[in-house]
Formats: C-alpha cells, sequence, structure tokens
C-alpha cells in the first residue's frame, strides 16, 4: 500500500471478501429471506424473554398455591376447634338436662335456664364453625385455580425451552426445517402461555 491511495490485496482479503460476499447473497437465510443468524439470535433473545415472564408467573403461581392450602388448613383446623367447643357445649347441655330430672322442683328452674342457654352457645358455635368451614373450602378451591396455572405456566416455560434448543441447534446446523421447529414449538409455548394468562 502506497500514500497515493494504492492498494496491494493479500491473498486472504481475496478469500474474506469472497465468503462474505457469498454468504451476503446465498449462504444462510433464515425464514423471510433475512440473516439466518440474526434472525435466530432476535428470536432467542425475545423467546428467552418471555420464557423468563412465564417462569416467574409458574413459581408464582406455585407460591399461591401453596398460601392459599396454608389459609384452607388453618382454616379447617379453627372449625375443628369449633365443633370441639360445641361438643363441650353438648356435654354441658345433656348434664344439665339429667340435671333437671333428678334435682329437687326448687333448682329446676336454674337447669332450664343452663339447658337454653347451652342451646344458643351451641348454635353460634355451629354458625362459626360452619362459617370456617366454608372458608376453608373457598381457599381450597383458590389453591386449586393456582396450582392448575401453574401446571399451564411450567408447560408453556418447558415449550419455550424446548424451542430455545432448537433455536441453537439449527444456528449450529443450519438446517431449514429446524427453524421453522422453533418458530413452530416456541408459538405453542406462547399459546400455552396465554391460556395460562386467561386461566384456562
Amino acid at each position: 500500500m502506497s500514500g497515493h491511495g494504492f492498494h496491494v490485496h493479500g491473498p486472504h482479503d481475496h478469500e474474506m471478501e469472497h465468503a462474505t460476499q457469498h454468504a451476503a447473497e446465498e449462504g444462510h437465510r433464515g425464514i423471510g429471506g433475512h440473516s439466518m443468524t440474526n434472525q435466530i439470535a432476535l428470536f432467542t433473545a425475545v423467546i428467552s424473554t418471555v420464557g423468563a415472564i412465564f417462569s416467574y408467573m409458574g413459581g408464582l403461581t406455585q407460591a399461591n398455591a401453596m398460601i392459599y392450602k396454608n389459609n384452607a388448613q388453618m382454616k379447617t383446623t379453627e372449625a375443628g376447634d369449633q365443633w370441639n367447643f360445641y361438643q363441650s357445649k353438648s356435654s354441658k347441655q345433656n348434664l344439665s338436662e339429667l340435671a333437671l330430672v333428678i334435682v329437687a322442683d326448687d333448682k329446676k328452674d336454674f337447669y332450664k335456664k343452663e339447658i337454653e342457654r347451652y342451646k344458643g352457645e351451641k348454635a353460634e358455635v355451629m354458625v362459626g364453625a360452619r362459617k370456617l368451614e366454608d372458608e376453608a373450602k373457598q381457599w381450597d378451591q383458590q389453591s386449586e385455580v393456582q396450582l392448575h396455572q401453574h401446571h399451564r405456566w411450567a408447560e408453556a416455560t418447558t415449550a419455550i425451552q424446548v424451542s430455545i434448543a432448537l433455536a441453537a441447534i439449527a444456528l449450529l446446523t443450519r438446517k431449514k426445517w429446524l427453524e421453522w421447529g422453533m418458530v413452530g414449538v416456541g408459538a405453542v409455548g406462547f399459546g400455552i402461555g396465554v391460556l395460562a394468562a386467561l386461566h384456562i
């Protein structure tokens, strides 16, 4: 090379130019005619982001399912305590009814009042226990919904991961059918993610 703009090409310069031109003209074109490498890189970046969101949602719904199941267990335990309290009131009512039969007449009024009191207290306890049982069922149902969503998010994430793996193989092997495969599996994963978001 001289200072007057005259340039001498080395043998490798010519080969590099030829290889670059060849790749640009006919080599490694992907879907839509774009460079396969660029296209797969862009697809992988987008689908990886989608996969990260799906993975987060899968973890969130799993955590929610566990929290809701725990709430259901707590309400079930509280309802059990209330039913035990109900049984205790029933036992006291039974004893008062027995006492009513065997005590002297001047004490019968006391035990009649006790029997009525225990009946009233039992009714209140029963209402509370049933309310707690209903709350436990509601938490259980919410847990099942979250668990179903978790499974959907997990399926979507798995499909996205398979799509990314296919993208890597397509990049290495330059097989167009693998490129279509990565797009197809990615679309399936995205579709399952939409179903999860819609609670289907």
